[in-house]
């Protein structure tokens, strides 16, 4: 083609082409070392090359974007970067600038998805609300000099490339051509980048048109291969401009019968004001026989799936003392928590609403605190709060402060134990600092104490003083069939089981243990490699990030039981107040688990994918039904499958209605509850 022998032209296409072919490595680099998904290991290779050829057109759209300010800076008329410097300084200075973002967020991607198994997208931003915190996080986790340095590295690079390929055309001299050569030139060039950027060349509407979306990246189901379509600066981008309102009144209203049933609350009256569902839940008949009311432990276990459990099935049983309390106690089998990430569960666990936020955390919200919370009708307990860490990383502080009435919160700089990395003190010495405080507690009055752990957390801190703990270093194949990504992750498990068998100890050997209800939880999974040894669904269907184990251990109290239904985070408060026969009142979502289920078969709401465009779902013992957030592409599916994925919303239509009206309907009222539920919202 003798119109390549254009400088200008020649640049830009070869400019489009030397991004395009960065970006396309990047992404044959995350599907061979990050995606954990591989044609050769049984994906569908269909779906997966489908999915790339979505991802490949992303990153041509993002490459001919980071060249348009470039095209701008050649076509001006005279004062354009063929003849004058300052121009071309400009355009060299945009290159280096875009080139040191753009491979910043593709590293920044990378790690996002080995810690979060999400690509990153607008959501990253919260944790510029913690920056020293989240500083300290990357540091202590992950070698930041020599990410540091591949990231120069790779920019000067490209950087380089760019620079050479500037000096092989803009600096030579131009060939001479007609008007309508140019023009014609010119012309295509703009046809096949408007087509670059859309996306797609069948089916366009030019009064229309209809650019790719990153929907489209999500046509097979599972979201581990639709992460494979996303461009990260893209999807940045893409979840940043759309805008997000509080919560659609008009599905609220048409799905307010189901959530009232599904609540037990009376349906509202037709009013103009959006529905409260509030319940006055009195005395049950299975409370607990007690001339005393029992203290209450919630141990909140940091990133804590049930996939880690031995009671799970794990095969390296890395949870001997976790396994022996819920053989000891009440069992919640198939519990979950409504969304994935520590402070989003804090939320749930104190205000018993899903955090539907969808773009920072709810604590982080300081128009929505403080929250009603059934925790504040135990009028007789005194209430504390204990985190080895501070308390301000996502403003969780608000929110425990203003909302729970008379509580101490214990936070760092509190503690005599030293610091061991940026959450804090250990969670062994934490619960041993706890211990101290509980017998200390006046013995008169019961207490009511929430203990947050951090340990198993990036950067998998192994104190030097574990009282007695030893590391254990077992194969990597051992490690990757039991779920595991690496040793130092194994062992962080290892040893907050380890604590908290050491904290039941202390609280035997202080004399509170017999006349305490302990509550221990998961607050979300974290990030797994394969679970060869749970039912396909729970990586299929993103379930395994959300199920995490439960357990009501207080053997003198409640004694061995096993709940097979579904159960949720926010029954927890609900289900101790039943316990404890405490009278309260509940605008959210909890329901006590000993109460009956309305709607027949237990079902929890659950969020799927977070961000400005969620996906959404309830979860019952044998189905997940899910959607996206407008109610689009609903599918049911059942867990127990050895073929998950397939829906069978056809087989049972009844189950298919039922479902997906629930969904609908709790995802938007979680969405008001988060602003009606607050205290001066009465």
């Amino acid at each position: 083609m003798s119109s390549l022998r254009y400088p200008r032209l020649r640049y830009l296409l070869a400019g489009v082409g030397v991004f395009f072919a960065f970006f396309a490595l990047l992404r044959a680099a995350f599907y061979l070392w990050s995606s954990e998904v591989s044609i050769t290991e049984g994906a569908d290779p269909h779906a997966v090359l489908k999915t790339l050829g979505v991802g490949l057109r992303f990153d041509l759209r993002l490459a001919i974007l980071l060249m348009l300010p470039a095209a701008l800076l050649l076509v001006l008329p005279r004062w354009n970067a063929l003849r004058s410097r300052v121009a071309r300084a400009l355009l060299r200075l945009w290159l280096i600038v875009a080139t040191l973002a753009v491979t910043l967020i593709y590293i920044v991607d990378f790690g996002h998805y080995a810690y979060l198994g999400l690509r990153v997208n607008a959501s990253i931003l919260r944790f510029l609300g913690d920056a020293q915190i989240s500083a300290d996080m990357v540091r202590q986790s992950y070698p930041v000099g020599s990410i540091s340095a591949l990231w120069l590295v790779l920019s000067a690079a490209l950087v380089f490339v760019l620079l050479r390929l500037e000096r092989r055309t803009l600096d030579r001299v131009a060939a001479p051509a007609g008007f309508l050569r140019v023009a014609g030139a010119l012309a295509a060039t703009v046809v096949l980048g408007f087509l670059g950027i859309l996306g797609r060349v069948d089916n366009v509407n030019l009064e229309n048109p209809v650019p790719l979306r990153w929907s489209d990246a999500f046509f097979s189901g599972s979201t581990q291969i639709g992460a494979l379509g996303l461009n990260p600066v893209v999807f940045i981008w893409d979840t940043w401009r759309t805008p997000t309102e509080h919560y659609d009144a008009e599905q609220v209203r048409r799905h307010e019968a189901d959530v009232a049933a599904y609540l037990g609350a009376d349906l509202p009256a037709a009013t103009d004001e959006m529905p409260q569902f509030e319940r006055r839940i009195g005395v049950q008949p299975h409370r607990l026989a007690l001339k005393r009311q029992p203290n209450v432990v919630f141990i909140m276990l940091e990133s804590f799936g049930g996939s880690v459990t031995g009671i799970h099935g794990n095969p390296l049983d890395p949870t001997p003392s976790l396994d022996a309390l819920a053989r000891e106690g009440w069992l919640l089998r198939n519990f979950y928590v409504p969304v994935t990430g520590t402070a989003k569960t804090v939320w749930a666990s104190i205000t018993g609403i899903p955090d539907v936020s969808r773009v920072e955390s709810a604590t982080r919200n300081p128009f929505i605190v403080p929250q009603r919370t059934v925790l504040n009708a135990f009028k007789g307990h005194d209430k504390h709060y204990a985190i080895g860490g501070s308390a301000g990383w996502a403003n969780m502080s608000a929110l425990i402060s203003s909302s729970i009435e008379g509580v101490q919160l214990h936070e760092e700089g509190e503690w005599t134990s030293p610091n061991v990395d940026v959450w804090g003190v250990s969670d062994l010495d934490l619960f041993k600092e706890v211990d101290a405080m509980l017998r200390a507690q006046p013995k008169d009055r019961p207490f009511f104490a929430i203990v947050q752990t951090a340990g198993n957390h990036q950067p998998f801190t192994i104190p030097p003083n574990s009282d007695g703990f030893e590391v254990k270093t077992v194969p990597d194949e051992q490690l990757r069939q039991a779920g595991f990504r690496s040793n130092a992750q194994y062992n962080a498990v290892r040893l907050l089981d380890y604590s908290v068998g050491r904290f039941i100890e202390m609280a035997k050997q202080g004399g509170y243990y017999d006349n305490t209800l302990f509550v221990l939880y998961g607050d979300h999974n974290g990030r797994i490699s394969t679970l060869p040894f749970m039912p396909p669904a729970y990586e299929a269907l993103n379930l395994e990030s959300l199920h995490v184990p439960a357990i009501i251990h207080a053997p003198k109290l409640v004694g061995q039981r096993v709940t097979e239904d579904a159960t949720s985070l926010l029954d927890l408060l609900p289900t101790v107040a039943g316990l404890l026969g405490v009278e309260y009142r509940n605008t959210t979502m909890g329901r006590d688990i000993q109460m009956p289920a309305p709607e027949g078969e237990r079902a929890v709401p659950v969020l799927l994918r977070e961000g400005t465009f969620p996906l959404i779902g309830v979860v019952t013992r044998h189905h997940l039904l899910r959607m996206n957030a407008d109610g689009s592409d609903a599918s049911l599916h059942e867990i127990a499958s050895k073929t998950p994925l397939e829906n069978i919303a056809g087989r049972d239509p009844a189950e298919f209605e039922r479902l997906s009206r629930l969904a609908r309907g709790l995802h938007e009222t979680a969405r008001l509850m988060l602003y009606s539920n607050k205290v001066d919202a009465d």
